[in-house]
């Protein structure tokens, strides 16, 4: 079966500018070495006020000044892409130049249409940051790479092959429709070295313009996967500025530990609870889907450095926790046991948000009540009303921080628990919750949210890992 990777180069993977292009461009000329490609593009980065920001940013604050009548421009956006242009060569570049000024047309249509209504909502906001980002960016490697003597081509957005709901800005992958809507990229894949994509955008069955969550460039990788694995022997390739450690860089600066592989799950875990490994909901999909597939995370940089995801791990290596990590903005959402049930459904099959946690019940005054711990405690204030219809008397806690470590097969690791928590009591936290469960081999610590309560927690637990042993 001829080998399919779908590579996925997100912002940071481009630079500020495109500065990290000639990279992109030599990785692919590997990659396709002995297999077909689908590159999935993010938006670029910028320097902006003298800062680096995606140009995802740039036009939601234009979005955002439409709305208060402040009249919206893509200046940013038209010089950033006239700087990576100039990796066109001379017999691609007219027509590169033209495909960018298409695309800002229609994303300045977006724009307008914002300031006329002062509206920048659902389908204006998704073409403004589709043809602005994503879908351009896809279109501007295709000539960067014929630049280079790659047989590319990119898909048209007529012929998009990601079909989803109707939640226009948080939209969801729709499997079937979308493998009836896969046969011009399939042809293009069959005819082509590599093909090009846009990540994060969907389409509606009846073409309207829809966008994943932020990160959904990596769920549009795994759902191109999803749809591929059948005609090939399909891997996903994330390509990062490094593979994975066993803490967030920038908050351990010592003592980091290369993980050289997770199983899915132990994947999910880390991106939920704030690793920048992957958007979990990627794996998520991919599992209830019922596919298995693996999954490379790249060091861009170094490309022998690498992290494997499997479904399943036959061996494990090394420690078995690999991973310790944190997250701010969190929220308990308590409420009686007997009415869990229904919110449980209708965040799964209406609200299609699985971004939560359910903790260990407890009983007060012979009544026994369940604990949510949602990771995203803004998606708990928007949704406030629709969490207490299900239990008036239910109760919500925000301010909440949790660490967490991540690890299959934690048992096997001598007094975790106490003594995780008896360090991050040392450093001078007070812990208001802890969750250990052996069946899901998990631990979890609930702290306030507050000054640095986080970043000294994850570095106190993580230099304790390296000293605990373990079967």
């Amino acid at each position: 079966m001829t080998k399919l990777i779908v590579a996925k180069f997100g912002g940071s993977a481009i630079g500020q500018n495109g500065e990290t292009i000639p990279k992109i461009i030599q990785r692919i000329s590997d990659l396709k070495t002995d297999s077909k490609v689908i590159a999935v593009f993010s938006a670029p980065l910028t320097i902006y006020n003298e800062k680096k920001r995606s140009l995802t940013d740039i036009i939601l604050e234009q979005g955002k000044n439409a709305e208060n009548g402040i009249k919206p421009s893509l200046d940013i956006v038209k010089s950033t892409y006239q700087k990576i242009l100039d990796m066109v060569d001379e017999d691609n570049k007219e027509n590169c130049k033209k495909t960018i000024d298409f695309h800002l047309k229609k994303a300045q249509k977006a724009l307008d249409q914002a300031f006329d209504s002062k509206e920048f909502v659902n389908e204006v906001r998704s073409n403004a940051l589709a043809f602005s980002g994503e879908i351009l960016m896809s279109h501007v490697m295709t000539h960067i790479l014929r630049s280079n003597d790659i047989r590319t081509e990119a898909v048209k957005f007529d012929d998009w092959p990601i079909i989803t709901d109707h939640n226009i800005e948080f939209t969801n992958f729709l499997r079937t429709e979308s493998k009836e809507k896969m046969g011009k990229i399939a042809e293009l894949v069959d005819n082509n070295q590599v093909v090009t994509i846009g990540g994060f955008i969907g389409k509606t069955i009846d073409g309207i313009t829809t966008t994943y969550e932020r990160g959904g460039s990596d769920r549009t990788a795994a759902d191109l996967g999803i749809l591929f694995h059948k005609k090939y022997e399909t891997s996903i390739d994330f390509e990062k500025d490094s593979a994975v450690v066993s803490a967030d860089p920038k908050i351990v600066d010592s003592e980091l530990r290369e993980v050289i592989q997770l199983s899915y799950n132990e994947a999910r875990l880390a991106g939920m609870f704030g690793m920048k490994i992957l958007d979990p909901i990627a794996i998520k999909e991919i599992v209830e889907n019922g596919v298995d597939m693996p999954i490379i995370i790249t060091n861009m940089k170094n490309p022998e450095k690498i992290t494997t995801i499997k479904r399943s791990l036959q061996e494990q290596k090394g420690h078995p926790i690999k991973i310790v990590t944190g997250k701010k903005n969190c929220a308990i959402f308590r409420i009686e046991t007997n009415s869990i049930q229904r919110l449980l459904t209708s965040l799964e099959k209406d609200k299609h948000y699985s971004e939560f946690i359910i903790l260990s019940p407890f009983t007060k005054d012979g009544i026994e009540f369940s604990r949510i711990l949602f990771l995203d405690g803004e998606y708990v204030k928007r949704n406030e009303k629709y969490l207490l219809a299900f239990d008036s008397l239910a109760t919500i806690t925000y301010n909440r921080g949790v660490i967490t470590l991540i690890g299959d097969e934690m048992w096997r690791v001598q007094q975790v628990a106490s003594r995780t928590s008896a360090k991050i009591g040392e450093s001078g936290l007070n812990i208001l919750n802890m969750d250990a469960q052996e069946e899901t081999s998990r631990i979890i610590i609930v702290v306030e949210d507050s000054h640095d309560n986080i970043t000294k927690a994850i570095k106190a637990v993580h230099q304790e890992i390296s000293k605990i042993n373990f079967v």
